[in-house]
């Protein structure tokens, strides 16, 4: 027999390729195998998404019992199954939007923005808007029901973004073309949820737009002086407001005045250190007694810590993560313009949200009031981040190869009649031979 070391001049390359295979570690090959099939962004996106909604329905029932038992005349299920029937309707949404095509969505881009933009409009009509400590950012659409716009206005900015820079994919070297009407729209946007006094989803949408600049490759230059434009303008609107003077000080030294404005971070930092490893049990968390404000919409994660401990934190980071890492993959795997800024745009949306959130939950950022997407209590909040995963699932769909994978997965579904029926037998035939 001969090897490789009796050949002259040693190992072709190909030989050489087949022993890097050969000696490459089971676990890394299978992780690439994995991660080449086609479908492998879908999977992962309904998996990390079913598994945050569940988790937050099982947060939202426990942080939520205590208050939910006190404002529901001892019913401690109420605020759950509110958050349930949320759920209930954003799911067929967000199965819908699976199934729509880009050109779809590019229909409803004009339409899903001036929609959004005249409900935030109506929030300043009296007797419409609604006041909800000290931000009038809801809207009063009849009896219980109410709506906060700015959270869908968040999905049709970057629905419509999306659009006008696929349509002007060929003029986007030119840096009015970049700004131009993005940022006076977006502008006017923001305006509006400021006016609303809630800096928080504002400083997401600044986000949202400062991300769709850069994800479509604006220079440098450009880029950095949008960020010190809007960062001197949300200083501005910080300085201007003692509430959120105070909130900016307390987090320099949130142990300054536990009793006073950063009781809600001492308190959110006690039950992340009582948590320990493994948590305190579903149902065990003290700070959801009263003293942690908010513990089933933007502290929820503090909860989670508690509940969970260190290793349920980690394990929510980590599906945070894996739609991150799916919301790249599926904007780089695919070659439509609008599928690469509209996911891009997604991903920009909920990280960034997510970012806000847990920073000052743990104390990393000033506290602004803003839900933990697919886990905090809000239907306002829960509807479009639905709708934006579905749209998701449909640009998964559209990867290479992914179309030619689902048909492959669903033919198993009746292949037992052919295989029981040979064309030009009967029945009883096949019967027999079995």
């Amino acid at each position: 027999m001969t090897t490789i070391t009796d050949q002259p001049g040693g190992p072709s390359k190909g030989q050489s390729k087949d022993r890097t295979a050969a000696t490459e570690r089971p676990w890394l090959a299978a992780i690439k195998d994995v991660l080449d099939r086609p479908l492998t962004s879908y999977h992962i996106l309904l998996g990390a998404t079913g598994l945050l909604l569940v988790l937050g329905l099982l947060m939202v029932l426990s942080a939520s019992s205590v208050l939910s038992y006190r404002a529901n005349q001892g019913n401690q299920y109420a605020i759950f199954y509110r958050q349930l029937i949320w759920v209930g309707v954003g799911l067929p949404m967000a199965y819908v939007a699976s199934r729509m095509t880009p050109r779809h969505f590019r229909m409803l881009a004009y339409i899903a923005l001036l929609g959004s933009v005249f409900m935030l409009v109506l929030t300043y009509v009296p007797g419409l808007g609604v006041g909800v400590k000290g931000n009038t950012n809801w809207l009063n659409l009849g009896g219980p029901l109410q709506l906060q716009p700015s959270e869908f206005a968040k999905l049709a900015l970057v629905m419509w973004c999306a659009d006008l820079y696929a349509r002007k994919q060929k003029l986007l070297t030119q840096w009015k073309h970049l700004l131009v009407p993005m940022v006076p729209v977006c502008g006017l946007v923001i305006a509006l949820v400021v006016g609303q006094h809630d800096l928080g989803t504002a400083l997401v949408l600044m986000a949202v737009m400062i991300g769709m600049i850069w994800i479509v490759g604006a220079p440098t230059r450009l880029f950095v002086a949008t960020i010190v434009v809007v960062g001197t303008i949300a200083a501005y609107f910080v300085t201007t407001a003692q509430h959120r003077m105070d909130r900016l000080l307390n987090f320099t030294n949130p142990l300054a005045d536990p009793g006073g404005v950063g009781w809600q971070a001492y308190h959110s930092f006690y039950a992340l250190s009582t948590g320990g490893w493994w948590g305190v049990g579903i149902g065990n968390s003290r700070q959801k007694w009263g003293n942690l404000p908010e513990a089933h919409t933007d502290f929820i994660f503090s909860v989670i810590g508690e509940e969970l401990g260190l290793i349920g934190s980690l394990t929510v980071l980590a599906l945070f993560l894996m739609l991150a890492y799916v919301g790249v993959r599926i904007a780089t795997r695919n070659s439509d313009p609008f599928v690469r800024y509209a996911s891009a745009g997604i991903t920009v949306w909920l990280m960034a949200q997510t970012l806000v959130n847990l920073g000052a939950v743990i104390g990393l950022l000033p506290i602004v009031g803003i839900p933990l997407p697919l886990l905090s209590y809000g239907g306002s909040a829960l509807l479009p981040t639905l709708i934006a995963i579905g749209m998701l699932l449909s640009f998964a769909k559209a990867e290479p190869g992914a179309q030619a994978a689902l048909k492959e997965i669903r033919r198993p579904r009746f292949g037992w009649m052919s295989s029981w029926r040979t064309p030009g037998r009967t029945g009883r035939e096949n019967t027999r031979e079995r």
